[in-house]
């Protein structure tokens, strides 16, 4: 196990069969974590970069099991922010430091492609990054929003393994979700996928492959989300919860694909106190603190037990830069775009 985790240290590649073995052998948990943020540290260096989070609307037309948003939980009380409601967040991100907003969402339908450029020009008036994440939308769509400024976009593919994602994700298909993912590269965004780990009858083998996939679209940006069942899906008793497996897979993907970003996602911090730091220790260098306000965030239930749910955006990014002083680490202050991503537009 040590000498493949050396190889791929060195190399960035390792075979399915090797990146199993690696997942299965928990024996070596720490060192893989330790060799991920050693390339971690060697390719985009101790600088955590932020991104502020707008959750903009839960509404979403399609229903996927996993999902607190689906479109079936008629338990959730839906809301969208108007126009200048999301604007003023963004404002406010840029008064009080931050580089980057992310505008996330269920795929609302309302949210036209019209309605979506005049708020991203407006954001991009301020003078910040832009990452969407909104969903699968048509190569004519990403190109509009790209012409009126997004810079980011990220879709995760949730899983390559295609009888599990048509099992989750009814009504939907993964080849026109991989297509969205080839339109945005294709476009020239910075782009961002990742998968969710610890879904029922998921194997180490889908997993392995999720990775590889990460690495053959050539992806700038991965999120690796820990499957949480929520209350009020058909998952809800499903057993998910798998912490390590997402830092595992989180560390491979580091070692595969040494100069992207990879944020701690806030699922994992939901699982243990410490699971972002955990993630931070193990090759993530991005955060990205939640500025929605307070009255819509426990509306936005990806999944339960949220751990910034009760915060201002002003508290949740003073906690986020505690969390990095206490690491030793700095907060990044420009805009931190993937180094991958700029090495491909030179």
């Amino acid at each position: 196990m040590l000498n493949l985790i050396e190889k791929a240290m060195n190399t960035h590649n390792l075979s399915k069969e090797e990146l199993i073995s690696l997942l299965k052998d928990d024996n070596y948990f720490e060192d893989l974590l330790f060799a991920a943020n050693q390339v971690r540290k060697k390719y985009v260096g101790d600088e955590i970069h932020l991104r502020g989070l707008i959750e903009f609307s839960n509404f979403c037309k399609n229903n996927c099991l996993y999902c607190g948003l689906r479109r079936d939980n008629k338990k959730l009380i839906r809301y969208r922010m108007d126009e200048e409601t999301i604007v003023s967040l963004a404002s406010h991100a840029k008064q009080i430091g931050l580089k980057t907003v992310v505008l996330q969402s269920g795929e609302d339908l309302h949210f036209n492609t019209e309605r979506m450029c005049l708020i991203i020009r407006a954001i991009k008036d301020l003078g910040l990054a832009l990452t969407l994440s909104i969903g699968e939308k048509t190569k004519e769509e990403y190109a509009a929003y790209r012409e009126a400024g997004a810079d980011r976009y990220l879709i995760r593919i949730e899983t390559t393994d295609k009888k599990l994602y048509a099992e989750n994700d009814p009504d939907m298909s993964w080849e026109e979700r991989a297509q969205c993912i080839r339109n945005l590269k294709s476009l020239g965004y910075e782009l961002g996928s990742g998968c969710l780990v610890g879904l029922p009858n998921q194997t180490l083998s889908s997993l392995a492959e999720d990775i590889l996939f990460f690495k053959k679209t050539d992806c700038d940006m991965i999120g690796i989300g820990p499957f949480i069942p929520h209350p009020d899906t058909p998952l809800k008793n499903a057993k998910g919860k798998e912490l390590n497996l997402s830092l595992k897979v989180m560390a491979l993907t580091r070692l595969l694909l040494p100069d992207i970003n990879i944020p701690a996602t806030t699922a994992m911090e939901t699982l243990a106190p410490d699971g972002q730091a955990k993630a931070l220790n193990g090759g993530a260098n991005v955060i990205m603190p939640n500025i929605t306000l307070t009255n819509y965030r426990k509306f936005y239930q990806l999944y339960p037990g949220k751990t910034t749910t009760g915060y201002t955006p002003d508290d949740s990014l003073q906690k986020v830069i505690d969390k990095i002083h206490a690491l030793g680490r700095t907060v990044g202050l420009g805009y931190g775009q993937s180094p991958h991503w700029q090495k491909e537009q030179k």
